[in-house]
C-alpha cells in the first residue's frame, strides 16, 4: 500500500469534504458526521459533478447536480441510479488522514 499523509481529520468540517489533487486526477475525502473519513473518486459518473461539493450524510454523498446517492463505503450508486464510483482505503492515525492511493495510481497507468 502507498499510505499518504494528507493533513489532520480536524482541517474537513463534520460532513464536509475537501479535494485532494493527484497527478491521477481529483479525490474527495469526506468527513461525516460521526467523524468516519472516507476517500473516493470526485467524479460523478453521471454528468462529472463535483462530488467533494455534495452534501455528505450517514455514509454516503449526495452529487451537487442532479442527486444521485453514492455509498462512501462501496462507491456504489443508491436507489434507481446504476453507477459507481472510485473508492479509496483511508485511515486515521494520530488525528492524521493516510489515503492509499496505489489504486488511483494504477487507474492512471492503464
Amino acid at each position: 500500500m502507498n499510505w499518504i499523509d494528507i493533513g489532520a481529520v480536524e482541517d474537513i468540517p463534520l460532513r464536509g469534504a475537501r479535494l485532494l489533487k493527484t497527478h491521477a486526477g481529483c479525490i474527495a475525502v469526506f468527513r461525516t458526521a460521526e467523524a468516519e473519513v472516507f476517500a473516493a473518486s470526485n467524479s460523478c459518473p453521471h454528468k462529472g459533478g463535483p462530488l467533494a461539493d455534495g452534501i455528505v450524510h450517514g455514509q454516503k454523498v449526495t452529487c451537487p447536480l442532479h442527486n444521485w446517492v453514492f455509498d462512501l463505503n462501496t462507491g456504489e450508486a443508491q436507489g434507481a441510479d446504476t453507477g459507481r464510483i472510485a473508492v479509496y482505503p483511508v485511515q486515521l492515525e494520530n488525528g492524521r488522514i493516510l489515503v492509499d492511493l496505489s489504486a488511483a495510481e494504477q487507474r492512471s497507468a492503464a
